[in-house]
């Protein structure tokens, strides 16, 4: 089993290359929704890392992975911009009870 990213941004692919996590880079919604598929095609890929700007592009097919696909596992995850989610409670009161930002 093994891990694979569909990035909109190379800096995040080269970031998960020197970790040993191949992927793709995808620059219009037409890309990514050929690289998912293809992802979610192979019986090797156990967890698909998608960024979020890619995620924004396929809200349909990424939603549909996560609540009926068994493999692989989708994981959205920030650029390098950081991440364009709101603070949700748990994050501000982790940061508020230990000082750590998350």
């Amino acid at each position: 089993m093994r891990m694979f990213a569909v990035a909109d941004e190379p800096d995040v692919l080269t970031g998960l290359r020197l970790s040993g996590i191949e992927g793709k880079l995808a620059v219009n919604r037409k890309e990514a929704e050929a690289f998912v598929a293809e992802a979610e095609q192979d019986q090797r890929i156990a967890v698909l890392l998608i960024t979020e700007n890619c995620a924004a592009m396929i809200p349909e097919t990424v939603t549909r992975l996560k609540l009926s696909s068994v493999n692989p596992l989708v994981v959205v995850i920030p650029g390098t911009a950081g991440s364009a989610r709101p603070e949700d409670s748990v994050t501000g009161l982790i940061r508020d009870a230990i000082g750590i930002r998350i």
